[in-house]
């Protein structure tokens, strides 16, 4: 294993920001552990349905504050497209095939798991599967992808937006909210702030990208006015606690992005600034650094099959619970409804993450492009983790 992070480290190109990827890889993971924590898969005749243990559970709410990181990905992905675009530009790359190298590695992975799962739910049909079971599935595949449409469609804008400064999308939620539910304006306003608000965080990277922000200053500065702000929202302004949506609630922080969503992660970009000294620091490390780099090689595949995972192990779990008469397994199969729920579905994150595992390893080779690690040639390396 030293000998491993040891060539992954001398395979690291010597001017990558190795923070970059660590922010990258800490909103990945975020997002993957809050899906697995609020979602449940319950059996009601025959059938499977998905519940959130929020619903059930509210005083556990605060764990959306933990898991919902997305504004930290847009931020680095702010920061690392705008900063590729001018890089582009000084070797008189177009901007053709700039896009193309940078929509590549999203585009190749969905199209493999958008695939798969068109054949599995077609599979599922034929065979009689109820069709509330076909449709709580591939929602549970489905629904997390709006986010790459939304940063597909930034990253396309980037020599256009990367010169916008944060404060103008911010004051377009802002009068969007106000419109919205202080003057009884119309629910679908709020769609506008898909792009508004996650253009924040986005050109707040980009800010950073072009002008090399001292990240302690800033980040002390964004945390301080975006928690405060938070917190009033929710406690003055009747805005959600809950930074990821509930189903049945009137109001969703998430869908689309509110003032309160977009103003929780400018604190959360406010932290991430706060992080980049120590992170970098101790990725100069082989032992540290090397597990970040493997993550980010398949960054993109762990996100799209994380909730594949998840599924499997639950229906795998009812194939083997049903014959053998133990009937819903705990945290996998029943009610959210207690802290019992909440202590077996902890002990079944390392099942789920041994089931992502294996979908990384067999589907991992379309993002990297078909080409898999060298063990010899440390250039073949060099790429991929340039690449990442």
């Amino acid at each position: 294993m030293r000998d491993l992070a040891r060539r992954i480290d001398a395979a690291t190109p010597p001017g990558r920001d190795r923070a970059l990827d660590a922010l990258r890889a800490l909103a990945i993971l975020g997002v993957v552990l809050g899906h697995w924590l609020v979602t449940a898969l319950t059996t009601d005749s025959g059938t499977l349905r998905a519940v959130s243990p929020l619903n059930r559970l509210p005083e556990f709410t605060p764990v959306s504050w933990a898991f919902q990181t997305l504004a930290v990905f847009f931020l680095v992905g702010g920061r690392a497209a705008a900063g590729s675009h001018t890089a582009a530009l000084a070797r008189g790359t177009s901007y053709r095939d700039w896009l193309t190298a940078r929509l590549g590695r999203l585009f190749r992975p969905l199209a493999v798991v958008l695939a798969v799962w068109a054949a599995t739910a077609l599979a599922m049909i034929l065979g009689g599967v109820p069709w509330q079971t076909v449709h709580t599935l591939g929602r549970l595949v489905l629904s997390p992808l709006w986010f790459l449409l939304v940063f597909a469609a930034l990253t396309a804008a980037t020599p256009l937006v990367a010169k916008v400064h944060p404060l103008w999308p911010l004051a377009v939620v802002l009068h969007v909210d106000v419109v919205r539910f202080g003057l009884g304006g119309p629910d679908w306003l709020g769609w506008t702030n898909v792009a508004a608000g996650w253009l924040v965080p986005y050109c707040l990277g980009a800010l950073w990208a072009r002008h090399g922000i001292r990240e302690r200053p800033a980040g002390w500065t964004l945390l301080i006015t975006g928690a405060p702000a938070t917190v009033l929202l929710v406690a003055l302004a009747g805005y959600p606690a809950s930074m990821v949506g509930v189903p049945g609630a009137a109001v969703s922080n998430l869908n689309p992005p509110t003032l309160a969503a977009v103003t929780f992660g400018i604190a959360q970009c406010g932290a991430a600034f706060l992080l980049v000294g120590p992170l970098r620091r101790t990725l100069s490390r082989p032992a540290a650094w090397a597990p970040v780099a493997l993550l980010n090689l398949g960054a993109m595949t762990v996100f799209l099959w994380h909730q594949t995972a998840m599924m499997a192990v639950t229906v795998l779990g009812l194939l083997v619970a049903g014959p053998t008469g133990h009937g819903p397994l705990t945290g996998l199969h029943t009610l959210p409804d207690g802290y019992g729920w909440v202590l077996a579905r902890l002990a079944w994150l390392p099942v789920f993450g041994l089931a992502l595992l294996a979908c990384v390893a067999v589907f991992r080779t379309y993002e990297t492009g078909g080409r898999r690690p060298s063990r010899a040639g440390r250039p073949a390396a060099r790429k991929q983790v340039q690449r990442a």
